[in-house]
Protein backbone atom coordinates (compact mmCIF):
# COMPACT_ATOMS: atom_id res chain seq x y z
CA UNK A 1 0.00 0.00 0.00
CA UNK A 2 1.16 3.24 -1.06
CA UNK A 3 0.58 6.78 0.56
CA UNK A 4 0.84 10.35 -2.35
CA UNK A 5 2.35 13.04 -1.38
CA UNK A 6 -1.37 14.51 -1.00
CA UNK A 7 -2.84 12.33 1.21
CA UNK A 8 -0.03 12.93 3.45
CA UNK A 9 -0.50 16.86 3.26
CA UNK A 10 -4.21 16.33 4.13
CA UNK A 11 -3.68 13.86 7.00
CA UNK A 12 -1.03 16.60 7.95
CA UNK A 13 -3.67 18.99 8.23
CA UNK A 14 -6.19 17.58 10.31
CA UNK A 15 -3.83 18.41 13.08
CA UNK A 16 -5.10 22.01 13.03
CA UNK A 17 -8.44 22.93 13.94
CA UNK A 18 -10.18 24.78 11.21
CA UNK A 19 -9.43 21.90 8.91
CA UNK A 20 -10.74 19.00 11.68
CA UNK A 21 -14.05 21.45 11.76
CA UNK A 22 -14.09 21.96 7.81
CA UNK A 23 -13.73 18.29 7.19
CA UNK A 24 -15.84 16.75 10.48
CA UNK A 25 -12.56 14.22 10.23
CA UNK A 26 -9.90 13.41 13.30
CA UNK A 27 -6.36 11.34 13.05
CA UNK A 28 -6.67 8.54 15.60
CA UNK A 29 -3.11 6.81 16.36
CA UNK A 30 -2.23 3.86 18.19
CA UNK A 31 -3.43 -0.13 18.36
CA UNK A 32 -5.32 0.21 21.22
CA UNK A 33 -6.79 3.51 19.94
CA UNK A 34 -7.43 2.53 16.83
CA UNK A 35 -9.01 -0.65 17.91
CA UNK A 36 -11.23 1.05 19.77
CA UNK A 37 -12.64 2.92 17.43
CA UNK A 38 -13.18 0.38 14.98
CA UNK A 39 -15.07 -1.70 17.64
CA UNK A 40 -17.07 1.87 17.71
CA UNK A 41 -20.00 2.61 15.55
CA UNK A 42 -17.76 5.83 14.59
CA UNK A 43 -17.30 5.92 10.78
CA UNK A 44 -13.41 4.84 9.78
CA UNK A 45 -12.52 6.84 6.80
CA UNK A 46 -8.71 5.15 6.10
CA UNK A 47 -6.03 3.09 8.31
CA UNK A 48 -2.78 3.56 7.60
CA UNK A 49 -0.57 0.65 8.69
CA UNK A 50 3.46 1.27 9.17
CA UNK A 51 4.30 -1.97 7.48
CA UNK A 52 2.38 -1.05 4.70
CA UNK A 53 3.12 2.73 3.85
CA UNK A 54 6.69 2.90 5.52
CA UNK A 55 8.20 4.33 8.32
CA UNK A 56 9.75 7.39 6.71
CA UNK A 57 5.22 8.32 5.70
CA UNK A 58 4.17 7.23 9.12
CA UNK A 59 6.42 9.57 10.88
CA UNK A 60 5.30 12.02 8.42
CA UNK A 61 1.66 11.91 9.12
CA UNK A 62 1.86 11.00 13.05
CA UNK A 63 1.44 13.96 15.25
CA UNK A 64 3.57 12.15 17.96
CA UNK A 65 7.01 11.99 19.09
CA UNK A 66 7.45 8.70 18.35
CA UNK A 67 5.20 7.93 15.53
CA UNK A 68 2.96 4.49 16.23
CA UNK A 69 2.59 1.40 13.82
CA UNK A 70 -0.96 2.46 12.91
CA UNK A 71 -2.93 5.15 12.14
CA UNK A 72 -6.39 6.07 11.42
CA UNK A 73 -9.31 9.09 10.09
CA UNK A 74 -12.09 8.64 11.33
CA UNK A 75 -14.88 10.78 10.87
CA UNK A 76 -16.28 13.02 14.46
CA UNK A 77 -19.73 12.45 15.92
CA UNK A 78 -21.28 15.65 17.28
CA UNK A 79 -24.33 14.70 19.01
CA UNK A 80 -27.29 16.78 20.18
CA UNK A 81 -29.36 17.31 23.49
CA UNK A 82 -31.95 15.52 22.05
CA UNK A 83 -30.32 12.32 21.66
CA UNK A 84 -29.19 11.88 25.43
CA UNK A 85 -31.49 10.69 27.60
CA UNK A 86 -31.54 12.44 30.90
CA UNK A 87 -32.14 9.84 33.44
CA UNK A 88 -33.07 9.96 37.34
CA UNK A 89 -30.76 7.85 39.32
CA UNK A 90 -27.76 8.71 36.94
CA UNK A 91 -24.63 10.32 37.07
CA UNK A 92 -23.55 13.42 34.58
CA UNK A 93 -20.83 15.64 34.24
CA UNK A 94 -20.68 19.32 33.01
CA UNK A 95 -17.69 21.24 32.36
CA UNK A 96 -17.50 24.93 31.91
CA UNK A 97 -14.59 26.23 30.08
CA UNK A 98 -11.84 23.51 30.16
CA UNK A 99 -8.92 24.31 28.09
CA UNK A 100 -6.55 21.86 28.57
CA UNK A 101 -6.73 18.97 26.27
CA UNK A 102 -5.08 16.85 28.60
CA UNK A 103 -7.83 17.54 31.21
CA UNK A 104 -10.73 17.23 28.55
CA UNK A 105 -9.45 13.96 27.79
CA UNK A 106 -8.46 12.43 31.29
CA UNK A 107 -12.06 13.80 32.62
CA UNK A 108 -13.69 11.57 29.56
CA UNK A 109 -11.78 8.83 30.78
CA UNK A 110 -12.94 9.21 34.32
CA UNK A 111 -16.09 9.09 32.95
CA UNK A 112 -16.12 6.04 31.12
CA UNK A 113 -14.48 4.28 34.00
CA UNK A 114 -16.85 5.58 36.85
CA UNK A 115 -19.84 4.80 34.77
CA UNK A 116 -20.74 8.47 33.67
CA UNK A 117 -23.93 9.02 31.69
CA UNK A 118 -22.91 11.68 29.52
CA UNK A 119 -20.67 14.84 29.62
CA UNK A 120 -21.69 18.32 28.84
CA UNK A 121 -19.31 20.63 27.87
CA UNK A 122 -19.68 24.79 27.23
CA UNK A 123 -19.25 25.82 23.65
CA UNK A 124 -15.68 27.39 25.36
CA UNK A 125 -14.46 23.97 26.25
CA UNK A 126 -11.20 22.92 24.25
CA UNK A 127 -12.43 20.90 20.90
CA UNK A 128 -12.98 17.10 21.88
CA UNK A 129 -11.33 16.12 18.87
CA UNK A 130 -8.06 18.34 19.47
CA UNK A 131 -5.08 15.12 18.84
CA UNK A 132 -3.99 15.60 22.70
CA UNK A 133 -7.76 15.23 24.03
CA UNK A 134 -7.89 12.15 21.82
CA UNK A 135 -4.56 10.22 23.43
CA UNK A 136 -4.93 11.64 26.73
CA UNK A 137 -9.24 9.95 26.52
CA UNK A 138 -7.14 6.33 26.15
CA UNK A 139 -10.10 4.95 23.93
CA UNK A 140 -12.68 6.71 26.65
CA UNK A 141 -13.86 8.98 23.34
CA UNK A 142 -15.49 6.17 21.08
CA UNK A 143 -17.85 4.71 25.00
CA UNK A 144 -18.52 8.50 26.29
CA UNK A 145 -21.43 10.60 25.11
CA UNK A 146 -19.73 14.36 24.71
CA UNK A 147 -22.06 17.15 24.11
CA UNK A 148 -21.19 20.76 23.79
CA UNK A 149 -23.64 23.82 24.12
CA UNK A 150 -25.06 26.67 26.34
CA UNK A 151 -24.42 25.06 29.13
CA UNK A 152 -26.99 27.34 31.04
CA UNK A 153 -29.56 26.35 29.21
CA UNK A 154 -28.56 22.01 29.72
CA UNK A 155 -28.70 22.77 33.40
CA UNK A 156 -32.08 24.42 33.33
CA UNK A 157 -32.97 21.13 30.59
CA UNK A 158 -31.69 18.94 33.44
CA UNK A 159 -33.12 20.58 36.58
CA UNK A 160 -36.78 20.45 35.07
CA UNK A 161 -36.57 17.02 35.10
CA UNK A 162 -35.51 16.35 38.07
CA UNK A 163 -31.90 16.21 38.58
CA UNK A 164 -30.43 18.21 40.98
CA UNK A 165 -26.86 20.36 39.55
CA UNK A 166 -24.15 20.20 42.16
CA UNK A 167 -20.80 22.54 41.35
CA UNK A 168 -17.16 22.82 43.09
CA UNK A 169 -16.32 25.45 44.53
CA UNK A 170 -13.27 26.65 47.17
CA UNK A 171 -16.05 27.83 49.35
CA UNK A 172 -18.82 25.25 49.16
CA UNK A 173 -19.26 22.35 51.69
CA UNK A 174 -17.84 19.42 51.84
CA UNK A 175 -18.76 16.23 50.44
CA UNK A 176 -18.35 14.29 52.58
CA UNK A 177 -19.08 15.54 55.90
CA UNK A 178 -22.20 16.45 54.51
CA UNK A 179 -24.23 13.08 54.23
CA UNK A 180 -27.65 14.66 53.08
CA UNK A 181 -25.41 16.30 50.15
CA UNK A 182 -23.84 13.32 49.60
CA UNK A 183 -27.05 10.54 49.66
CA UNK A 184 -28.78 13.42 47.23
CA UNK A 185 -25.69 13.18 45.20
CA UNK A 186 -25.52 9.41 45.10
CA UNK A 187 -28.96 9.04 44.18
CA UNK A 188 -28.43 10.91 41.07
CA UNK A 189 -27.30 14.13 39.54
CA UNK A 190 -24.97 16.55 37.40
CA UNK A 191 -21.84 17.72 38.74
CA UNK A 192 -20.25 21.48 37.07
CA UNK A 193 -16.14 21.36 37.06
CA UNK A 194 -15.14 24.91 36.30
CA UNK A 195 -11.97 25.73 33.98
CA UNK A 196 -8.33 25.44 35.60
CA UNK A 197 -7.85 29.22 35.87
CA UNK A 198 -11.36 30.69 37.05
CA UNK A 199 -13.29 28.07 38.36
CA UNK A 200 -16.80 27.86 37.68
CA UNK A 201 -18.12 31.34 35.63
CA UNK A 202 -20.34 33.81 36.46
CA UNK A 203 -23.40 33.38 34.64
CA UNK A 204 -23.23 29.34 35.67
CA UNK A 205 -22.65 29.70 39.08
CA UNK A 206 -25.65 31.70 39.65
CA UNK A 207 -27.85 28.86 38.58
CA UNK A 208 -26.36 26.52 41.05
CA UNK A 209 -28.28 27.01 44.17
CA UNK A 210 -26.05 27.83 47.14
CA UNK A 211 -26.91 25.11 49.25
CA UNK A 212 -25.23 23.04 45.86
CA UNK A 213 -21.58 24.31 46.33
CA UNK A 214 -19.49 21.48 47.04
CA UNK A 215 -15.93 21.33 48.32
CA UNK A 216 -13.48 18.20 48.00
CA UNK A 217 -12.15 18.29 51.56
CA UNK A 218 -8.36 18.22 52.21
CA UNK A 219 -6.62 16.64 55.30
CA UNK A 220 -3.97 16.95 57.65
CA UNK A 221 -1.07 14.74 58.24
CA UNK A 222 -3.10 13.13 60.89
CA UNK A 223 -5.88 12.84 59.28
CA UNK A 224 -7.78 15.09 60.16
CA UNK A 225 -10.33 17.14 58.10
CA UNK A 226 -8.77 20.79 57.30
CA UNK A 227 -11.84 23.51 58.26
CA UNK A 228 -12.90 25.96 55.11
CA UNK A 229 -10.84 28.76 54.70
CA UNK A 230 -7.47 26.70 55.95
CA UNK A 231 -5.01 27.80 53.56
CA UNK A 232 -2.09 25.43 54.59
CA UNK A 233 -0.80 23.34 51.97
CA UNK A 234 -2.14 23.09 48.78
CA UNK A 235 -5.45 25.29 48.08
CA UNK A 236 -7.05 23.45 45.09
CA UNK A 237 -6.58 20.56 42.85
CA UNK A 238 -6.06 20.57 38.69
CA UNK A 239 -9.32 20.06 37.32
CA UNK A 240 -9.08 16.49 36.36
CA UNK A 241 -7.85 15.44 40.06
CA UNK A 242 -10.80 16.77 41.33
CA UNK A 243 -13.47 15.20 39.09
CA UNK A 244 -11.61 11.79 40.24
CA UNK A 245 -11.70 12.61 43.92
CA UNK A 246 -15.73 13.32 43.61
CA UNK A 247 -16.20 10.57 41.40
CA UNK A 248 -14.43 8.47 43.36
CA UNK A 249 -16.16 9.40 46.85
CA UNK A 250 -20.03 9.38 44.45
CA UNK A 251 -19.12 5.38 43.64
CA UNK A 252 -17.36 4.17 46.72
CA UNK A 253 -19.46 5.47 49.36
CA UNK A 254 -22.70 4.24 47.91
Amino acid sequence: MSISVSQIKFIKSLQQKKQRLQTSLFVVEGDKLVAEAIASDFEIEKIYRRDEIGENAMSRISSLASPSPILAVVRQKHILMEEIKLTKGNIYLMLDGIKDPGNMGTIIRLADWFGISAVFCSENCVELYNPKTVQATMGAIFRVPVLYGNLCSTITIVERIGIPVFGTFLDGKSITSNRNILSTMQAGCAVVLGSESFGISGKVASLIEPQKHILIPSFDKTGREKSTGDKQGCESLNVAMAGAAILSILRACS
